[in-house]
């Protein structure tokens, strides 16, 4: 049974309240932070870790990203409601709910097999119906393209062309960019069929992006 009592509530609050002081201002990011009971992605006997601002192993040598990182990537997306998004590597779901919450529309797709049909499973049981896919996220979704908005939650080696050609004009992709250990979050907006404008924020550490675009 999916508990979320008045104390996860409060470790809840407290954790919006660090990350706004790290910079996150975007109201509906922590209004989003603030109401994913971020718990549920976690055993139960690492409740206390679930509201640090940390990231976190799951299953399968991937992790729940920090919730400041979910909020940073999330922020630079300028997330709109009704917002059609897809997502590369759904991994936990967190960051699907968390986009979500926001009133977006989200696509996601998990390399890995085992991930993927747990996501399915449980993020309904919390009440959220992205639609999600098992495949390889380097390539995109062409078949639901074009996007408002594109988010990589896994570190690229370079930034796919395929993702860049499935945004709609105006639209926006979040990518970490980098080597295995650290990547510098990139924000690429489209301004025309054959104009990109890329802007490069802070640097972080994610899991690999796995895909044909990927590392191999």
């Amino acid at each position: 049974m999916l508990e979320d009592s008045y104390k996860h509530k409060g470790m809840r609050r407290a954790l919006v309240k660090k990350i706004a002081n790290k910079g996150i201002e975007d109201p509906g990011v922590l209004e989003a932070i603030n109401s994913v009971p971020r718990h549920f992605f976690l055993d139960k006997v690492f409740v206390e870790k679930a509201y640090q601002d940390i990231a976190f192993p799951i299953e399968e040598g991937q992790t729940i990203s920090q919730p400041y990182t979910v909020a940073f990537q999330t922020q630079l997306l300028n997330v709109q409601k009704h917002d059609k998004i897809l997502e590369i590597g759904t991994g936990s779901g967190y960051q699907c709910c968390v986009l979500l919450e926001m009133g977006a529309k989200v696509f996601s797709i998990e390399y890995n097999q085992r991930l993927c049909e747990k996501a399915k499973k449980f993020l309904p049981k919390m009440g959220y119906h992205p639609r999600i896919f098992c495949g390889d996220g380097s390539k995109g979704l062409e078949m639901f393209a074009p996007f408002n908005k594109i988010i990589v939650t896994a570190g690229a080696p370079f930034v796919p062309e395929a993702l860049k050609n499935q945004l709609e004009i105006g639209g926006v992709l979040v990518i970490p960019v980098g080597n295995s250990k650290t990547q510098k979050m990139l924000r690429i907006t489209r301004i025309s069929e054959n104009e990109f404008k890329e802007e490069s924020k802070d640097h972080f550490s994610f899991v690999p992006l796995r895909g044909e675009y990927g590392w191999k």
